[in-house]
C-alpha cells in the first residue's frame, strides 16, 4: 500500500501537483515510517512549495534513518541555501558529494555556497595577493604595483530566482543594502519590470514578458535588507515551466518584438525610459484575439478556462480525476470522484499501461 502511494506521489510531482505529492507521501510515511526515501522525496516537494523548514526536517529524518542516502543531503543543502544558512548547506552538500556516484550537482551547489559565503563576509581573495610583498623589496612604492594589475572578473550585479504556488509566483532578486527609494517595480498584464538605480552605479534593469498572465492589482513587493521579494498573483492557477515567456514551452500569444527573452531593452543612460504599459498590453490582447488555436492547443485553452472560472470543489475534482486516471479522465464533479479512486478510461482501440519510472 505504501509503495502504491509512493508511485502516485511521483505522478503528482511530474504533473507539478506538489501539495498532493506531500499528502500522498505523508500517508506512505504513516504506513511505513522507517523508509528514508519517503522523507527525502517529501523534502523535495516541500522545497517546491517554499516550505524550507519542513524540507530540512524531512531531510534530517532521512539522514537519521540512512546516513548514506546522498539525495537526502542534496535536499538539505538546497533547503538551507534558500534559508540563507550557507555554512550548514555547504557541510551537507560536501557529505552528500562523498556518497554520490554523480557529484556534478553537488559540486555546482558547493561552488555557489562558497560565493555566497564570501559575499557575506566581504572577502576578496585577490586583495591578499596584491598586498603581499617580497621581504627583500623594502622600498617598493605604491605606483610600482601598476606594473602587475589585478584582473577582476566581472559578475552580474544581482542574481534572481523564483518559485511558485498554485495561486502565485514569487521572484527574489538578491540586492543587498539597496534602499527603497532606488527601486521601481511595475506590473503589467504579462510583464514584470524592475529597475534599481543606485547613485553612482549603472542601473540594473529586469524587464521581461512572463510565462503566464498576472493580476497587477494583486501583485506586491517588499524590499528587505538582502533582497527584493516580488509576489505575482497568477491570473490562472496553472504551473509555470519557466519565469519568462518561451514560445516552445507555453501555450500563449507569440512574443511581441519589443520584449523577448533574447532581446532585452537597453538604455543610453543610467535612467531607464518609462514603459508604455497600455501599448504593450494592447498588443498582447490583439495577438490573443487574432490567434487561431486548433487541436491540443485549443483543447488545453478550453480546459484552462474551465479551471479558471471553477469553484474549489470543481478544481479538486479535476486534479484528482486527472492524476488517478493517468490523464484519461477529467471530471468536475467532486461528489462523484471525491469518495473513490478514479479508474483510467483510455480511448477506444487503446490500452492503458502503467508508467515506468
Amino acid at each position: 500500500m505504501a509503495s502504491d502511494l509512493e508511485e502516485k506521489a511521483k505522478e503528482a510531482f511530474v504533473e507539478d501537483h506538489f501539495e498532493l505529492a506531500v499528502e500522498l507521501l505523508s500517508q506512505a510515511i504513516t504506513l511505513d515510517p522507517l523508509k528514508p526515501e519517503f522523507y527525502a522525496d517529501r523534502a523535495q516537494a516541500h522545497i517546491k512549495l517554499n516550505n524550507f523548514t519542513d524540507a530540512v526536517a524531512d531531510a534530517n529524518k532521512a539522514i537519521e534513518l540512512n546516513p548514506s542516502l546522498s539525495k537526502a543531503y542534496l535536499r538539505k543543502g538546497n533547503a538551507c541555501m534558500k534559508l540563507e544558512e550557507y555554512q550548514t548547506a555547504k557541510t551537507a552538500l560536501e557529505t552528500g558529494a562523498s556518497l554520490a556516484a554523480d557529484k556534478s550537482r553537488f559540486v555546482k551547489l558547493i561552488e555557489e555556497c562558497d560565493e555566497l559565503i564570501a559575499e557575506e563576509s566581504d572577502t576578496i581573495p585577490t586583495q591578499e595577493k596584491s598586498t603581499t610583498q617580497d621581504p627583500t623589496s623594502k622600498d617598493v612604492q605604491p605606483e610600482d604595483l601598476s606594473e602587475e594589475p589585478i584582473v577582476v572578473v566581472a559578475k552580474p550585479k544581482y542574481r534572481h530566482e523564483f518559485y511558485q504556488k498554485p495561486e502565485e509566483v514569487v521572484v527574489t532578486i538578491f540586492a543587498k543594502g539597496v534602499s527603497k527609494e532606488s527601486i521601481t517595480v511595475d506590473f503589467g498584464e504579462q510583464i514584470l519590470s524592475v529597475n534599481i538605480d543606485v547613485p553612482g552605479e549603472d542601473a540594473y534593469v529586469f524587464q521581461n514578458r512572463l510565462f503566464g498572465k498576472i493580476v497587477p492589482s494583486r501583485c506586491r513587493y517588499e524590499v528587505l535588507t538582502t533582497k527584493i521579494e516580488i509576489r505575482l498573483a497568477k491570473a490562472e492557477s496553472i504551473p509555470w515551466k519557466t519565469l519568462e515567456f518561451n514560445k516552445e514551452t507555453t501555450i500563449a500569444p507569440k512574443a511581441i518584438a519589443s520584449v523577448t527573452a533574447t532581446q532585452r531593452p537597453t538604455y543610453p543612460s543610467s535612467k531607464p525610459k518609462r514603459t508604455d504599459w497600455d501599448k504593450l498590453e494592447a498588443q498582447v490582447k490583439k495577438e490573443e484575439k487574432d490567434e487561431n488555436l486548433d487541436g491540443d492547443a485549443a483543447l488545453n485553452k478550453f480546459f484552462r478556462e474551465i479551471y479558471q472560472d471553477a469553484d474549489e470543489d470543481t478544481r479538486r475534482a479535476m486534479k484528482k480525476s486527472f492524476v488517478e486516471s493517468n490523464g484519461t479522465v477529467l471530471s468536475t464533479n467532486w461528489k462523484e470522484v471525491g469518495t473513490k479512486k478514479v479508474e483510467g478510461s483510455p480511448p477506444d482501440g487503446m490500452e492503458l499501461k502503467k508508467w515506468e519510472y
